[in-house]
């Protein structure tokens, strides 16, 4: 607690810009039910509540994102993080936090040398040639600048900005504050999981900034992909690479958003769909391990009809488990099985209370849905937002991986279709579906599985004397216990706690007036005005402890 109200108070003064952000963009009673208001009036900042009347006017999701804009790169990113959220925000939402950009101006070059020193332990003019002190791209994390090495090799160095780490870190530690603090003070929030997608969060942006990560991700990915000549992955110059900086192959050709240059250059659009989704699908259902932001800025077009792609630093992990029972849903549908459907979004909603019959029965309405359309028609983005629908309805959250895949599958077709307007994913996606059913039941693969299991099994049959026997030594010395998560309870006894501090002061209070009363009609003694002194003392004390009194009650009936 005490390191909390340190760190607390070391970021009041970003604390003080968020909740002054949070009002003029009209979610002032979100910061007063957080208590981040009365918090700051206490340190003695005065904000100003007028709201802007144009602000007003527009729409919720619209002021939001204005807001998230204003707050600076931390917020940009968990916007774009919500973005992926299709489960939890209509499209309204979603579509307003995807306006969310991260390109800002770039760093004067200057002030990159002390990180690039650092880096390198010597001056990047002299360790590489030709470098060029204008950025390619600037980010909110990183910028990118063209450079030659010492044999001639063009390469791009993707630098940290100065200062980023402390700014980002304070953010963490304010949004793990107003997560808690969502959790505690507004039910409706809880559903949404602010403290878990707030921890997600943190990790993933802690990753981000440590761009040798982003280097070990793009080996992986130029392993997995080693056999394919279609696709290019930049390579990594290792000896110049770190936490602050990391050196990549320069990889030259047009970018994937440039339809006009595709269209000069010759390029097949129809051919290159097809590819780009083999790459994405193969990396999701084969691989486990897929880029999780395949957008036309993240993908260069090379003579031959191949693909590079950029940008690592935002990747998606699935395991065994997790693509199975996404095959498993493609399949039941295929085949109009709808328990099988529901057995796989039960699996996805944990333990979260669950209406079974409405689910069963709305399940059921998506599969009719679908029953005459041929495989080749289905839209998968249109599919996976209708199932994202159903479990918004039912107030069901997606695991974060999942959310992520959906989001890479739905913004994949986009672009595809772009290039090529008759381009269907899921036609794409059978063939990988049916190689994976096939390998699932393959001699190996049920050896494999059969094994796992046997090894569980006895793993929990030996472990369960020593369990048990545990269990019995705690009850006989008394130190049996049973944790109860109790939902606001930490709340209710900070309302005790401040409840018998105002009883303490009314006796106190109603101690000294009686006190001061019995002084009065003694004689003798200091006297103030004819009157006892430390009777006057008394009473005077008595009026400010029923000033506090009365403020203390006032304020909290505010809150």
């Amino acid at each position: 607690m005490l390191m909390e109200t340190l760190h607390v108070m070391r970021d009041l003064s970003r604390l003080h810009e968020i909740a002054t952000i949070f009002i003029r963009y009209g979610w002032g009673d979100v910061a007063r039910r957080l208590g981040i208001v009365s918090l700051l009036e206490r340190a003695g900042r005065i904000l100003h509540w007028q709201e802007a009347e144009d602000i007003m006017h527009l729409e919720p999701a619209v002021r939001v994102r204005r807001a998230l804009e204003e707050l600076g790169p931390t917020f940009v990113k968990l916007g774009q993080v919500l973005a992926t959220r299709v489960d939890m925000f209509p499209p309204c939402w979603i579509a307003e936090f995807e306006k969310l950009q991260s390109e800002v101006p770039p760093v004067p070059f200057e002030e990159l040398l002390p990180e690039l020193l650092s880096a390198l332990g010597a001056s990047p003019l002299d360790v590489f040639l030709d470098v060029q002190t204008t950025p390619i791209a600037a980010a909110s994390i990183a910028q990118v600048h063209a450079a030659k090495l010492k044999d001639g090799s063009e390469v791009v160095l993707k630098i940290r900005r100065p200062g980023i780490r402390q700014k980002i870190e304070a953010d963490l530690r304010i949004l793990a504050h107003i997560a808690n603090l969502l959790e505690s003070e507004i039910p409706e929030a809880r559903r949404y999981q602010p403290a878990k997608i707030t921890a997600e969060f943190t990790r993933s942006l802690r990753r981000e900034l440590d761009l040798a990560m982003e280097a070990r991700n793009i080996e992986r990915f130029a392993t997995n992909f080693a056999a394919d000549a279609t696709v290019l992955i930049p390579k990594v110059y290792w000896d110049w690479t770190s936490e602050i900086m990391n050196v990549q192959q320069r990889i030259v050709g047009i970018q994937g958003k440039d339809l006009a240059a595709v269209e000069a250059a010759g390029l097949d659009r129809e051919l290159l769909a097809r590819r780009g989704a083999d790459v994405v699908l193969k990396m999701i259902l084969i691989d486990g391990y897929f880029h999780a932001d395949p957008h036309p800025g993240n993908v260069f077009y090379l003579p031959g009809n191949r693909l590079a792609l950029l940008d690592f630093g935002m990747v998606g992990r699935l395991t065994h488990e997790r693509r199975d029972q996404i095959v498993d849903l493609l399949a039941a549908l295929a085949q109009h099985h709808e328990d099988g459907m529901l057995d796989v979004l039960l699996e996805w909603a944990g333990d979260a209370s669950v209406d079974d019959a409405k689910l069963a029965a709305d399940v059921g309405d998506l599969s009719v849905n679908y029953e005459n359309v041929p495989i080749k028609d289905i839209r998968l983005s249109a599919l996976l937002q209708e199932i994202t629908v159903i479990m918004r309805e039912h107030s069901l959250v997606l695991p974060s991986d999942l959310t992520l895949l959906f989001k890479t599958l739905i913004t994949l077709e986009g672009f595809g279709r772009q290039l090529d307007p008759e381009f269907h994913l899921i036609s794409h996606l059978t063939p990988f579906v049916t190689r994976v059913i096939r390998e699932r039941y393959t001699p190996a693969a049920l050896f494999k599985r059969g094994r796992r299991s046997i090894n569980e099994m006895y793993g929990l049959v030996t472990s369960l004397p020593r369990d048990l026997g545990r269990l019995i030594r705690e009850a006989r010395r008394g130190r049996f216990k049973i944790d109860l998560d109790l939902k606001r309870l930490d709340h209710f006894g900070q309302q005790l706690d401040r409840s018998v501090n105002r009883l303490t002061m009314g006796i106190m209070t109603a101690s000294l007036v009686i006190g001061s009363s019995i002084v009065m009609t003694v004689k003798g003694g200091p006297t103030l005005f004819g009157l006892p002194l430390f009777g006057l003392l008394g009473f005077l004390l008595a009026f400010f402890n029923s000033v506090w009194i009365i403020l203390s009650i006032w304020r909290s009936n505010r809150h």
